[in-house]
């Protein structure tokens, strides 16, 4: 998988730095599926990050602080046995969720989060929500007791363009969510349009985002160019240039609204290059180094750390990890495929080489 589509910034400065030790960073959104699947990729997340946001949309949605404590009991048990991983789990929103079900969870410190999951707009969303003022009620606890709000941030309505649905749920009910919710911790996830940036900087302090590597790297053009090139298609979908150097002076910027979340999403090769191709990127394996490259080319490497390490714990009133890790200066070959639950998942930057490096905990290095 090459990058067509990428249109890079010309780099603005060519740092001296060959070397970063920054405070561990987390991965604020992550989907480490269940099962085969989970035991193949959740080393790839754990051995970079020491906490994950985990995604509730298995094909049964993670609706109840039992589910969640069995599913993060089968996560702990697949990390391997070095490496010192904190999964954070999540609830399922849907039309009839029991409020005091969630306010239960996240008293016992099972629930770190709601996800909110506009009916039918991704991989295992059909539970999810179909009117937003069916979640009110929950909505009203959760800003009551300090529970953040993670929403998928599209409309799904047919008639509405898909390089428009961000556009159009910012207007018709994230507005809505933090106007009605004033005093509600939101995470807008995995925005990727200008109109998701402007939003979250004009918003309140209780108004964050994540922003993933690919959306970073590649506009609308890389689905296409050449052919159909399935292992480009996420949700929600890439957009056009003017989107994605915006979300890139966001990341870049210094804010402390946006922080790091991978939104890695594997599925199998066949799943992703067949008739009804499922929407998902691969990026845990190399995720850091993704994601370092493009504060490289911004110019901007001193503000990576509080991008990938500090915002997201100071957004969610998590301590920062104390541990640290190097990346350095070296090309990473990145395979064409790898093996996952018996089958070939394609890594994000398949056949490519990235210019840097993931070498582990600093204590570690030599």
């Amino acid at each position: 998988m090459n990058q067509a589509g990428v249109k890079h910034n010309t780099i603005k400065t060519h740092s001296l730095t060959d070397r970063l030790v920054i405070r561990r960073p987390d991965d604020w959104h992550v989907h480490l599926r269940d099962g085969d699947m989970l035991k193949s990729v959740v080393n790839y997340t754990a051995r970079q990050f020491a906490r994950a946001i985990v995604m509730p949309n298995l094909p049964s949605p993670i609706t109840t602080a039992k589910a969640a404590e069995e599913y993060r009991a089968r996560i702990v048990k697949a990390v391997a046995s070095d490496i010192d991983f904190q999964p954070l789990m999540t609830c399922y929103l849907t039309d009839a969720i029991d409020a005091n079900e969630v306010a239960l969870g996240f008293d016992k410190g099972i629930f770190s989060a709601c996800k909110l999951y506009p009916a039918n707009a991704t991989t295992n969303s059909s539970h999810g929500v179909t009117d937003i003022k069916k979640i009110y009620p929950v909505l009203e606890v959760m800003q009551r007791i300090g529970m953040p709000l993670l929403v998928h941030g599209e409309v799904t309505d047919s008639d509405i363009d898909i390089f428009d649905r961000e556009a159009v749920f910012i207007e018709r009910t994230m507005s809505k969510i933090t106007a009605n919710f004033p005093a509600l911790k939101v995470v807008f996830e995995h925005i990727t349009t200008a109109d998701a940036v402007a939003f979250v900087e004009e918003s309140g302090p209780l108004v964050g985002a994540t922003i993933t590597p690919h959306h970073l790297d590649f506009n609308r053009n890389a689905m296409f160019q050449g052919g159909i090139k399935p292992h480009y298609y996420c949700l929600p979908v890439a957009k056009r240039e003017v989107h994605r150097l915006a979300l890139r002076r966001a990341v870049t910027s210094g804010s402390a609204k946006f922080f790091l979340g991978t939104d890695s999403a594997p599925h199998t090769v066949g799943a992703k290059e067949s008739a009804c191709g499922c929407a998902g990127i691969f990026n845990a394996p190399y995720a850091l180094e993704s994601y370092v490259q493009v504060f490289e080319e911004e110019g901007k490497l001193e503000n990576f750390e509080a991008f990938a390490s500090e915002n997201g714990p100071k957004f969610y009133g998590l301590p920062m990890n104390s541990e640290h890790i190097v990346l350095e200066r070296q090309d990473t070959n990145v395979p064409s495929d790898m093996d996952a639950a018996g089958a070939q998942v394609i890594p994000y930057r398949a056949n490519e080489v990235l210019r840097w490096q993931f070498k582990g905990p600093e204590a570690t290095v030599a």
